[in-house]
């Protein structure tokens, strides 16, 4: 285990942050039809009857479809985040106790990265997304990429790998770790606003 360092902060105050504001991802944000074409060129050929090909093209547009969900679930997650996050540096540059709290030129500062681990030790519920990892895909896609944009090795790969490492390089790119944020010293809301 790393010992975690936390930026010593003025005076015995709990700040307030802005609300986290998440959006879900939509039940059927996507159109199978176009999946179970995806499905029907990655099906390799075979001399199985009709009705058995036609249920493995479906049974495999089902699986793309979850995948897809599964990634779309966390680039929304990561775009809330990084939208909170800038929200945050907001109001730590208009509250003269917190101004100098991220800046690189006083050490130990916090990092952007600080709000993250802040989210994780306050235990924010995230339901089946790991929250590094959806700041990482979004870090990685401006826009949620279509479903007909991938293949199935590339969903898989990406859910694995990219993320995760778009995150470790945003997350190190001050030459020193930067501090922690003290969670007993911050409050703020998560608000899902796509109910």
């Amino acid at each position: 285990m790393r010992e975690q360092r936390y930026v010593e902060i003025p005076g015995s105050k709990t700040h307030e942050l802005p609300p986290l504001l998440v959006h879900s991802a939509a039940e059927g944000a996507t159109d199978l039809d176009s999946v179970m074409l995806e499905a029907e060129d990655m099906l390799a050929s075979s001399d199985a009857e009709e009705s058995v090909r036609e249920q493995r093209k479906y049974d495999l547009a089902l699986q793309l479809t979850e995948q897809y969900k599964h990634l779309l679930s966390h680039w929304l997650w990561g775009d809330s985040v990084l939208e909170w996050i800038r929200q945050c540096e907001i109001t730590f540059e208009g509250e003269a106790t917190l101004r100098t709290l991220l800046h690189p030129d006083v050490w130990p500062h916090a990092g952007r990265a600080s709000f993250v681990t802040l989210l994780e030790e306050k235990q924010v519920r995230t339901p089946g997304v790991a929250i590094e990892k959806a700041v990482g895909l979004r870090l990685t896609f401006r826009q949620p990429p279509p479903i007909d944009c991938f293949s199935s090795q590339f969903l898989f790969y990406l859910n694995s790998a990219v993320a995760g490492s778009a995150y470790q390089v945003w997350s190190h790119l001050f030459p020193q770790e930067p501090a922690l944020l003290p969670p007993e010293r911050f409050h703020f809301d998560v608000v899902d606003i796509s109910e």
